[in-house]
């Protein structure tokens, strides 16, 4: 079974997970430019439950949220990461800037959010579909001095202009 998954097959795996008792982790976010800080978030995250669900911004959604410059990788390479990552146990893509409606569907045990954010900073109609339906919020830590932002701007100070 590949870990690239529909909504469909996503719920479908949800209901037999709930059944046999399995805490299911969602995080999701753009992974565009892979970092170490990427990985370590992603390691984190699957320590709070048996399954990891990332749900990853398309190309579409990027663009939107970032900018048209972005993404550096597009979606395709950028999953191809994230299934190879041995913390991450499947993916979905999504098209919106905010995956709420998977969310409300899908209703994850636990909702991880990096360390750039806050209780108060986060998506609040993500906030409270996740609070509504007694999902835990977790935010883990910040790693400072890794992001992908930093990482585009060293390659443009030293890139020939």
């Amino acid at each position: 079974m590949s870990k690239l998954l529909s909504l469909n097959e996503l719920l479908i795996l949800k209901r037999s997970w709930s059944k046999s008792g399995k805490k299911v982790v969602w995080t999701n976010g753009c992974f565009d430019i892979m970092h170490a800080g990427h990985v370590n978030y992603l390691q984190q995250a699957k320590n709070f439950g048996d399954i990891l669900v990332v749900g990853m911004n398309s190309d579409q959604s990027v663009r939107a949220l970032k900018g048209t410059g972005r993404p550096i990788c597009n979606e395709r390479h950028r999953a191809q990461v994230l299934v190879a990552l041995e913390c991450v146990d499947f993916v979905i893509v999504f098209d919106e800037k905010s995956p709420v409606k998977i969310i409300e569907q899908f209703q994850p045990d636990v909702y991880v959010k990096g360390g750039d954010y806050t209780i108060d900073t986060i998506d609040q109609v993500e906030r409270r579909v996740v609070e509504g339906y007694g999902g835990k919020i977790v935010l883990l830590p910040e790693e400072p001095g890794i992001s992908t932002t930093l990482i585009i701007e060293k390659i443009q100070k030293i890139a020939p202009h």
